[in-house]
Order: structure tokens, then sequence, then C-alpha cells
């Protein structure tokens, strides 16, 4: 029996096809329409629909170009199921280089949104109706935000067994936390609907990390493989397991002035060392940043200036430490270019 084609917004895309298909968004006071661009590939074999997002946050640009290279990898030429791949959904954001719509709100905070509200309510209910609701399986691509670095990790609620554990494990990333659902995410959103949803934050905002970039795609491409989507064994060393966090916390700034780093992303830090130091321009008052646990330091701050109580290192927990250095290790050894890169 045929398989069927697969439809996304009033259009149709016949098994073994792929097309690129522009969403009506809203326009701008130019009158020039704006769109949501999606290409969806549709497998002439029945499997999953999988869909890879970026850009919910306008200045998250890493996220579009892992979704560039999936487009652009051979892999997915034979696949199985369907990928629906949305480079830019911040559409808004994405032109203005910002992480928020015109009237401020964050995108990810609008699901399941309302085509009767806010703009960015409007976008989520649209963006939720015609692509989302589709989608059997989710991995939704983030950075840090301007001015942060992250070290790549998976952040998803797990429970032991689910398929969202199946896609955290496959994907890759050094680092998984077992993070809370957000309300209005779309991560949220999804769970709520019983999808399972993996999201990946890797790099800084406004920037390309191709330490962050090149993992991405290997790691989407990973869990289409756990998924059966595509045929062929991935011709790589393995990695060494992902290590799950039990909890993080921010070490934060204690007064106003300049930070002076004294450990880098990815660093094993102990509880009561120094991370960094911050002192007023003259020097006449420092004070040090300290360490709230043991733990491996996965985001911080790439901006200098610092006000007092600004959220500086974010120290992961782990109840086997060194096993989450050495998985942090292998990935930064598998890295072109080499680790110190990363910093």
């Amino acid at each position: 029996m045929a398989r069927a084609p697969f439809q996304l917004a009033g259009h149709s895309i016949e098994p073994g096809q792929r097309s690129q298909i522009d969403v009506p968004v809203a326009r701008l006071y130019t009158h020039t329409p704006l769109h949501i661009t999606v290409e969806v590939v549709h497998g002439r074999k029945e499997g999953p629909v999988i869909l890879v997002c970026g850009g919910i946050h306008g200045d998250e640009i890493n996220s579009v170009e892992i979704v560039r290279r999936l487009l652009r990898s051979k892999a997915i030429k034979s696949l199985r199921g369907t990928l629906i791949a949305v480079p830019v959904v911040n559409v808004f954001g994405f032109l203005q280089q910002t992480r928020y719509l015109p009237d401020r709100r964050d995108l990810n905070r609008c699901f399941p949104g309302n085509e009767n509200g806010s703009l960015g309510g409007r976008i989520a209910a649209l963006f939720r109706e015609q692509i989302v609701d589709q989608a059997t399986h989710i991995i939704d691509l983030h950075t840090g935000a301007i001015h942060r670095t992250n070290l790549p990790q998976i952040r998803a609620q797990l429970s032991p067994g689910s398929e969202t554990e199946r896609m955290a494990d496959a994907f890759g990333a050094p680092v998984i936390l077992n993070a809370e659902l957000r309300e209005g995410s779309l991560r949220h959103y999804a769970q709520s609907r019983g999808i399972p949803v993996l999201t990946y934050e890797a790099g800084e905002a406004l920037r390309f990390d191709e330490w962050a970039i090149a993992p991405g795609v290997r790691g989407v491409l990973r869990v289409m493989r756990r998924l059966n989507m595509l045929t062929g064994e991935q011709r790589r060393r393995a990695l060494v397991p992902a290590e799950l966090a039990n909890g993080s916390s921010w070490a934060r700034a204690p007064i106003d002035g300049i930070l002076r780093p004294q450990i880098r992303l990815g660093a094993r830090v102990a509880k009561g060392e120094v991370l960094g130091i911050v002192a007023d321009p003259f020097g006449n008052q420092e004070e040090e940043v300290i360490s709230m646990a043991d733990g491996i330091v996965i985001g911080m701050s790439r901006l200098p200036l610092a006000n007092e109580g600004e959220a500086l290192y974010h120290v992961a927990r782990f109840d086997e430490i060194e096993e989450a250095e050495t998985a942090i290790e292998s990935f930064h050894s598998s890295l072109t270019p080499p680790p110190d890169a990363l910093y």
C-alpha cells in the first residue's frame, strides 16, 4: 500500500519528495509579508514525524545553521518517516537580531498561543496548529542568551525508559539536565500532548560556534537513527555516555564591577572554589565569585561587566562527577577545531 502524501499548511508533499513551504505569519509596517519557511522531507516508507526547529529566539543563530546542515546531509536521502525542518521560527526577532518579538515578548513563553491574543500568542498558535501538532517527536535548538555561552547540553523532562530518555541518550551531548518544564514553552506544550521533545542548548547568541554546531547536527542525526528513520550505521567512535545532572545553580556577582574569570566553560569546580573576581574600575573593592557546589561549569557570562546579583556561572551537580568530567573531556577531544576553541 502506497504511503499517503504529507499535508502541511494547505500543501501536499508526495512520498519521496521534499518541498519548501512559506507559512504566512504577518506583515511588516511596509506591508511586506513575513513567512515561517518550512522544509518537509517526506520519506517513501512509514516512520516518525520529527520536527527540528531553530530560532524560536531570534538571535540564536547556531540553531539556524544546524538545521541548514541537517537539510544538506546525505543521510536524509533515504529517510523513513517525515522530517519537518524550520530554521527560523521567530522571523521578527531574526530580522532585528534580537531574542524577542517586537512587543518584547518571549515567543518561548507564549505556547500554546491564542489566535486572537498578543503577537506572540498569535505566532505560537499558528506554529502549533500548522506545524507542531503534526510531529511525533521534536528537537528544539537553542543557544545561551546574549553575552552568555552554554556547554553543549540536552534539557528534557526524563522518566526511566521513556522515549524522551532514549532520544536524550542517543543525542550524544556530554551533559543531560533533567529540567523542569517552563509554562508557555514549546517543550511544556509538547510534553502536555505526549510528544517527546529535547531542547539542545549550546554556544552563544549572535555567534557561529562550530564546537556547538557540528555536534548539534550529529546529535540530531543520531536521534533519527535511534528512531529508525535513517539507514546505515554512524562510522564514528562510540561516545562516552552522557551524564545526567541532578541539579544546577548559578553563582552570582557579589558586587557591581568588572569580572575577571578564573575558570573555563566545562571546568570541574569544587564547592567554595573561586570562579572569578569582580572589582570596581579602580580596584578599590574586590569580591570573589564562589561556587556553591561541587560540579561542572555548563554556562557562563562572556561579558566582563557585571551588576550585583547577576548570574555569572551555571554549575551543574552530578552524583558521579568523575564520570561527568570524563564525558566532557571525551566530547572536547572529538571536536575540530581543538577544545581550546571553546573558550
